[in-house]
């Protein structure tokens, strides 16, 4: 089995990526629920090795050397405390974020631009405090006006997000895969429903 499991990834490294280890805090949280804190297989088992890590739960596939053998990691939890980053980067993921993925004038979802509420044009500066998420149809409506020469309202005051805000609003897009053994790990900390 497991010579067949060494002949499949190098046959097919596209595999490798199928065995991600969600990587967590020593405090047993997330680095970041979105994008949602994953390793390769390969940087998880280097990691236990190198004694940085604890594995916490594991995938049924193995891998081995000429001496050892060991399951693939799903979870792994780092032995030192990394402190969450306070201050959060001005970027257009983040400003999404921020914005949970809608449109600040009408509220659409999908494809998203960002529009300068003070356009630059009338001396408008692209900060957290000047620019929103915003539709195609929005965006080009606006144009270089004013809200009001546009009339248009937001929907909320853009301002800069805290770092907790934002990996609180992170929680609230997971991604596209979650293994079985990641979900008690990623809310474990949400409330329930009585």
């Amino acid at each position: 089995m497991d010579g067949d499991f060494r002949t499949e990834f190098t046959r097919e490294p596209q595999k490798l990526r199928k065995y991600p280890a969600l990587v967590l805090n020593a405090d047993y949280r997330p680095l970041s629920y979105y994008p949602l804190s994953l390793w390769p297989w390969q940087e998880a088992v280097k990691a236990a090795f190198l004694d940085r890590v604890d594995i916490v739960a594991e995938y049924e596939k193995k891998v081995h050397s000429p001496s050892i053998e060991i399951r693939i990691p799903s979870v792994v939890v780092l032995k030192e405390y990394v402190k969450p980053q306070k201050r959060v980067a001005f970027t257009r993921f983040n400003l999404f974020l921020r914005d949970g993925f809608s449109c600040q004038y009408c509220g659409a979802r999908g494809e998203l631009t960002f529009d300068h509420v003070v356009p630059r044009s009338a001396g408008g500066v692209t900060s957290w405090q000047n620019v929103v998420a915003a539709c195609s149809p929005c965006n080009l409506r606006k144009g270089s006006k004013s809200l009001t020469q546009a009339r248009m309202h937001l929907r909320s005051a853009p301002r800069p997000p805290g770092a907790e805000e934002l990996r609180n609003r992170g929680r609230k897009f997971p991604p596209n895969f979650l293994h079985e053994s990641w979900v008690d790990f990623l809310y474990w900390d949400a409330e329930l429903d009585a």
